[in-house]
């Protein structure tokens, strides 16, 4: 037998490929034509061309945001990556886990 060959074009990828591209070209415009609306006028700065505001777009990402596509959500840590705090949230009765829950809910909820 042969084995599985994968389809590239598979599920999420055949959906999300085309939005991205889609959302580059959209931003790559917002981009150039606030640009063009308030940088000259209160400005001396030339107006931008549509490649110019796609360049912008990828030189704000290389010096602001990096390339790390994969571990963009690292930057988000779950509370329970630190293995002391989860021992102890695991070691608490249900009264406590309750009060726990209620003490966080209001702190990130009531703004």
């Amino acid at each position: 037998m042969d084995a599985p060959t994968k389809n590239f074009c598979s599920g999420r990828k055949c959906f999300f490929l085309p939005l991205l591209i889609i959302g580059i070209l959209g931003i790559s415009a917002v981009v150039m034509l606030l640009w063009n609306w308030i940088l000259p006028s209160i400005s001396s700065l030339p107006q931008l061309t549509y490649w110019q505001s796609m360049g912008l777009l990828l030189l704000s990402r290389i010096l602001f945001g990096g390339f790390n596509f994969k571990d963009h959500h690292r930057s988000h840590r779950h509370h329970f990556d630190n293995p002391a705090l989860k021992d102890k949230f695991m070691e608490m009765d249900a009264n406590e886990k309750q009060q726990f829950k209620e003490h966080w809910k209001s702190r990130c909820c009531n703004k």
